[in-house]
């Protein structure tokens, strides 16, 4: 006879809207086999052995899931020059110094997180590099993931000169004198990848394990992994989860996208969206229609403020609706970076002709084994927010990137950020939010997320009121973001999400109530206790 484990003596958020609370809940065979009153559940387990959880008063919710995260990048973070929150040049370029003294010979010097609008907007160049690492080459990513900041040895090894082109979709920064000054843009950063040597599945997989592990520590028991914008990493990617799948050091659930160049080996195939198990399963294709807001290469519909431009289209109209049709009509769905409005709006005209695809005489559209989604959804034009749910499509959003960004999105959109970062809008269309954090481009830490998505304010109370607050959720709105969104943009909301019985015992133990307790305590609150189908799979 299975045994089972009850939690009591702490209040139990369910998610569920027959019983949003409890007091205790049973877990038989890694599923909840029973949630209400302590009576209720004592007399389901009746007869049964098993052991009990004293919770001693702290919050249970369905374990987190974040749903855009680059795992192994997170975890490489942690093993080379970190640059986040960095606030000078200077700074910056003392700890790229120190590191460099320690490579060995021939060694390649990485990094990421480097913002330069924090250096008072100016770009860092080839030069500053040079000083303080003069015999690496190296290659640092910008917070945003969509430039690099790379030295002269890193240019000269890529062959990138002042007579090198730029190439479709990207930009190699230049000099008056039409010099490359160190910065690549959008696909111009694959000129230097294509040289950079490649990390050994040792490295990897030790970055998948630190990565995995801090997952766990927030309470986050599944993530949804796409690839970046070089797509250098899907195979690999997919090839290390498998390895961890296979020595049962995968500890919580995997659901990972596919990158564009691979779209026709998966239909050849016949790989669909929904493919696998319950630890690891294939997502949608993920393409990109544009940069991003702070490398100027989000796609605007009108100039950037203060500028002559309007960003950078990183794939033609064309080739975009032609992939997602592709895609959708061999049962793959989609997941499209799009971050300026225009390219919001080239990603719903595309999405709506792909549905006219599958229209039936009827009228009705056949469904897709999982819904298509946007990645980021970060400025959209007033007429466009009610397409999202007019789609179905999933709005995966990363509430950090608000309180991140809010003085660069004023700067260079104005008055548009009405709609930036529009939670309470895109929610009140219909549309399901998913949420995520986009790490390493900023913390994983769900609980910081989940502080922007109720305040609009940074931990510190600024700004005072929160940055256009009308856009702000209520603790269960931003929670259900995190736990309900994402297990239906998984294609599993009829196993996780919310704690019902039947449904997977993947729960996460909390320090605090995110209930009870006020907005500004909320980024204080972590993991006790992350379980993954009822066994313990992290303790503080």
């Amino acid at each position: 006879m299975a045994s089972v484990l009850v939690l009591y003596n702490g209040p139990i958020y369910t998610f569920t809207a027959e019983a949003p609370t409890a007091q205790a809940l049973a877990i038989r065979d890694g599923r909840i086999y029973a949630v209400g009153s302590v009576g209720r559940v004592q007399a389901a387990v009746a007869g049964l052995r098993g052991d009990s959880l004293n919770l001693q008063g702290r919050a249970v919710v369905p374990a987190l899931t974040d749903a855009h995260v680059h795992i192994t990048l997170q975890g490489l973070a942690s093993m080379e020059v970190r640059l986040a929150g960095v606030a000078s040049l200077e700074e910056a370029l003392g700890l790229i110094a120190d590191r460099a003294v320690t490579l060995p010979a021939g060694a390649w010097l990485r990094g990421s997180g480097w913002d330069h609008v924090a250096w008072g907007r100016r770009w860092p160049t080839r030069a500053d590099l040079d000083v303080v690492c003069p015999a690496h080459p190296a290659v640092l990513l910008r917070k945003d993931g969509h430039s690099i900041w790379v030295n002269s040895m890193a240019l000269r090894l890529a062959g990138i000169s002042a007579a090198t082109p730029d190439p479709p979709g990207g930009v190699i920064q230049r000099d008056r004198d039409g010099e490359p000054t160190g910065i690549l843009i959008e696909t111009a950063m694959d000129l230097v990848r294509r040289v950079e040597p490649e990390l050994t599945e040792a490295e990897r997989l030790n970055a998948l394990r630190l990565a995995i592990h801090e997952a766990l520590s927030y309470g986050i028991a599944s993530i949804h992994v796409p690839p970046t914008p070089d797509h250098a990493t899907a195979p690999d990617t997919l090839r290390d989860l498998q390895t961890l799948r296979a020595r049962d050091e995968l500890p919580l659930r995997c659901l990972l996208h596919l990158a564009q160049p691979h779209l026709e080996a998966a239909i050849a195939l016949g790989l669909r969206s929904g493919f696998g198990d319950r630890w690891l399963r294939i997502g949608g294709l993920k393409l990109f229609a544009d940069g991003s807001l702070g490398s100027e290469s989000a796609e605007m519909l009108t100039h950037y403020e203060g500028r002559r431009h309007t960003g950078i289209a990183t794939i033609e109209p064309e080739t975009l609706e032609a992939t997602i049709r592709r895609a959708n009509a061999h049962g793959i769905a989609v997941a499209v970076h799009a971050i300026g409005d225009a390219a919001n709006r080239r990603v719903l005209d595309a999405l709506e002709r792909a549905a006219a695809d599958r229209r039936a005489p009827g009228g009705a559209v056949a469904p897709l084994s999982l819904p298509n989604r946007i990645e980021h959804v970060q400025v959209l034009h007033p007429r466009d927010v009610a397409r999202l749910a007019q789609l179905e499509v999933i709005a995966s959003m990363q509430p950090i990137h608000a309180t991140s960004d809010m003085e660069m999105a004023e700067a260079l959109w104005g008055s548009r950020c009405a709609l930036a970062y529009a939670w309470r809008s895109v929610r009140d269309s219909g549309a399901t939010l998913a949420f995520g954090s986009d790490a390493p481009v900023e913390t994983m830490n769900p609980w910081m997320g989940l502080h922007a998505a109720v305040t609009r304010q940074r931990p510190n109370g600024y700004p005072e009121g929160g940055w256009y607050p009308e856009q702000r959720l209520s603790v269960a709105e931003a929670l259900e973001a995190y736990c309900v969104g994402p297990a239906l943009a998984s294609g599993e909301s009829a196993e996780k999400g919310r704690i019902a019985p039947g449904m997977l015992a993947d729960l996460a133990v909390l320090t605090g109530d995110p209930f009870r307790s006020s907005p500004a305590e909320l980024p204080a609150i972590t993991a006790a206790m992350t379980l993954v189908e009822g066994r313990v799979v992290f303790e503080r």
